[in-house]
């Protein structure tokens, strides 16, 4: 579950295996008194012959914003529309399923976001099906644009 190194936002590195950072993430903002839901999406952009993906780790806290851990990844491999929607689904799956026994140990809830849309004049249109039987057929919660914040806006941003 590893994808690559992890890091916060400032550029701080997680030098812990990122299931321990989240367990330790977690009980820190339970005592202190924050309800939290995690967020898990990723997105990618395409330089040249190289595919980045980044995959983030967004915790809400309940009316009190959030932070994100993050993971970036390239690739040589060159891929379709359809294959880099689904790879980037698979990402954020292979994330959340890393990370579910223990939020639902400490009964936080998880949303797994594509950064697909909805609206099929878009090329990422192609992907939706796919993406959310994917992520539905796993037993998590399926978000897409315009609601797919953690991919859309926040991957996005450290791509």
């Amino acid at each position: 579950m590893e994808l690559g190194k992890w890091r916060r936002l400032n550029g701080d590195r997680i030098e812990l295996p990122i299931k321990e950072a989240v367990e330790k993430t977690i009980i820190r903002e339970n005592k202190a008194g924050h309800r939290l839901k995690v967020c898990i999406g990723t997105d990618s952009q395409v330089r040249g012959d190289i595919t980045e993906f980044a995959t983030v780790i967004v915790f809400l806290r309940e009316k009190k914003g959030g932070f994100m851990f993050i993971s970036n990844y390239k690739t040589t491999k060159v891929m379709q529309i359809k294959e880099r929607m689904i790879t980037e689904v698979a990402k954020s799956i292979e994330v959340a399923y890393g990370l579910c026994d223990l939020l639902d140990k400490y009964s936080v809830e998880l949303e797994v976001h594509a950064d697909i849309n909805t609206d099929p004049t878009f090329q990422s249109n192609v992907a939706l099906k796919e993406a959310m039987g994917y992520i539905l057929g796993m037993g998590f919660v399926f978000k897409a644009k315009p609601d797919a914040f953690a991919s859309t806006y926040c991957a996005d941003k450290v791509v």
